[in-house]
């Protein structure tokens, strides 16, 4: 079952290190969402500081959900992903693979990026560390509960459109949660509380979410 999942996760990574247009795209769209705000509602730190968190966790998730249409309509547009279903290891490993190869692939980059954009809004360091676990906590999220969405609008005509409308509102307590662990560290009100809250969404993703894609796959195939 390992072998089956690590299996997986190699096969899309392959795939995307022969698609760097795919993913560069989702990394370009985070940095330039991010890096218009400074330019809109100019240059004062304090505000830059106030707004920051909260531009950042949702440019992070927008580019997220600009990635997750594409999670399983290639591999179902080659017949690939019909024969992964019918090999004799549960479709729930499948799902696995495919939720943290997308993290591997879309999710790290933001956090690589993350600092430096943190930088732009006059963040502390003590603000970009928090900033960075809460993304490190958060990403695994948006991936786990976008392959639901993908799983459901498989094959649908307009896909796209209905999977930000069906994901998009189940996103937004690891918005709230990300975004307030940081302000929690500029105001001096603690971040303990929105980082706990934000670990227990993850693995309440983690659980449910598998499951609910590798059901809502079966269904669309059918």
């Amino acid at each position: 079952m390992l072998r089956f999942l690590l299996a997986v996760v190699r096969r899309d990574l392959t795939l995307a290190a022969r698609r760097r247009g795919d993913w560069l795209i989702a990394q370009f769209f985070f940095v330039m969402v991010a890096s218009l705000f400074p330019l809109g509602v100019g240059p004062e730190p304090q505000m830059l500081e106030r707004i920051g968190p909260g531009v950042l966790w949702v440019a992070a998730t927008l580019a997220s959900l600009l990635s997750l249409a594409r999670l399983f309509d290639d591999d179902h547009r080659d017949g690939s992903l019909e024969h992964m279903i019918l090999s004799p290891e549960p479709t729930l490993l499948l799902v696995l693979g495919k939720a943290l190869a997308h993290w591997l692939i879309y999710g790290v980059p933001l956090l690589l990026v993350a600092p430096v954009l943190g930088i732009q809004f006059n963040l502390s360091w003590l603000a970009i560390g928090v900033l960075e676990l809460s993304l490190l906590l958060g990403t695994p999220i948006l991936s786990l509960l976008g392959s639901v969405g993908a799983a459901l609008t498989l094959g649908l005509r307009g896909g796209g459109v209905l999977l930000t409308l069906l994901i998009l509102p189940l996103y937004i307590p690891a918005l709230i949660f990300g975004a307030g662990a940081v302000d929690g560290v500029i105001a001096g009100t603690g971040t303990e509380a929105h980082l706990s809250l934000l670990a227990a969404f993850m693995l309440l993703s983690l659980i449910i979410a598998p499951w609910i894609a590798a059901q809502a796959l079966r269904v669309s195939l059918e």
